[in-house]
């Protein structure tokens, strides 16, 4: 028995083809045609944002964004038992399809610095930490949380 390639012992004929398919075929064709045109068409390009923006910066509405929610912080921070005094850095940029929390504007806040009297007690730090990371939801990689002097 001897075996035969497929493509030497019939030859495919396009023309022959062609002639065979149907009207849901050329209509399949068509569609498809068209769908490979559209995806091959060029798209505008987003420059990428910067996402440590803020700190750097001396925008007038970040300043101003960032500082009423560092005092705000500041404020309910002290209020918390064990913490004491407390002073809080917050870093601020754009992140697009970030989950942090927007400051409006498009601008998130991306990380948290926060020194504390009472960052001695590791309870203290923690009870801090979560809360930091339940109000602008953040990771907890991204909060700091240090000894005051």
């Amino acid at each position: 028995m001897s075996w035969k390639h497929p493509l030497k012992s019939e030859k495919i004929n396009i023309r022959s083809l062609l002639k065979k398919m149907g009207w849901q075929q050329w209509a399949a064709l068509l569609i498809l045609g068209l769908l490979l045109a559209v995806l091959s068409l060029p798209t505008a390009k987003e420059e990428p944002k910067d996402t440590q923006a803020s700190f750097w910066e001396s925008g007038e509405e970040q300043e101003t964004l960032g500082s009423d929610l560092e005092k705000k912080l500041e404020s309910i921070l002290e209020k918390v038992e064990g913490v004491g005094r407390v002073q809080v850095l917050l870093m601020t940029g754009q992140e697009k399809d970030a989950m942090g929390f927007d400051t409006g504007e498009g601008t998130k806040v991306t990380g948290v610095l926060i020194a504390a009297e009472g960052a001695d007690n590791s309870v203290t730090v923690q009870n801090i930490q979560q809360a930091v990371m339940a109000l602008f939801q953040i990771d907890a990689h991204k909060i700091k949380v240090m000894k005051m002097k």
